[in-house]
């Protein structure tokens, strides 16, 4: 498993030390373990939460810039812990509604000595922190009106919504309120075999 993530890593171009890839791989491991009893996600085979969740999730890492990042709709902390091992001095918070997925994030913040990630239960509509977010992402939201509704009031000044995608939502973009699209990149995902896009967003002029 591990050289297949190393291979990924560089095709992908990211630079992961070793120690780090052995958090990823543990992060695995342990989804791996808790699906087995609280079902956080419907892919069980190794192979595949190796594509279809890790490395999708670090596709995203050389568009996170800033200091701290919020990920709403977290489920098994994707895309957030992948995002806070590869980067350690990310500040990454974590939210979502079940109460199952949230206490998989915190355990596996524990176990995996993760001191750079926080992880709420809770409805993203009723979080208020103590200061805004430079950077929000999701991989849950199907509508990015929902989205950018919902997050409008935890995004700072200058901030930017990054919506993870698959096929390019042309139609959303079209009815979205309250944003403006910012740049779209298409992801490249080894072993994926399926479109993936990151839309990101600003507040509207």
């Amino acid at each position: 498993m591990k050289e297949r993530l190393n291979a990924a890593l560089t095709a992908m171009g990211l630079d992961i030390a070793g120690e780090r890839q052995d958090r990823l791989i543990a992060y695995l491991d342990l989804l791996r373990k808790w699906n087995k009893t609280y079902n956080l996600t419907a892919i069980h085979e190794p192979e595949r939460m190796l594509t279809h969740h890790l490395l999708d999730s670090l596709a995203v890492l050389p568009y996170v810039t800033a200091g701290r990042l919020l990920d709403v709709g977290a489920g098994a902390g994707l895309p957030g812990i992948p995002l806070a091992i590869a980067r350690p001095e990310l500040a990454v918070t974590l939210i979502d509604a079940s109460h199952k997925k949230a206490a998989f994030m915190q355990q596996a913040a524990i176990e995996l000595k993760l001191a750079n990630v926080t992880a709420l239960h809770g409805r993203v509509e009723d979080l208020r922190p103590e200061a805004p977010y430079p950077q929000i992402i999701s991989r849950a939201f199907s509508d990015l009106s929902d989205f950018v509704r919902v997050t409008g009031h935890l995004l700072a000044e200058g901030g930017e919504w990054l919506a993870m995608k698959g096929l390019f939502p042309n139609e959303e973009i079209a009815l979205l309120k309250g944003a403006r699209l910012k740049r779209d990149i298409e992801l490249q995902v080894p072993g994926l075999g399926a479109d993936r896009h990151l839309v990101i967003l600003e507040l509207a002029a």
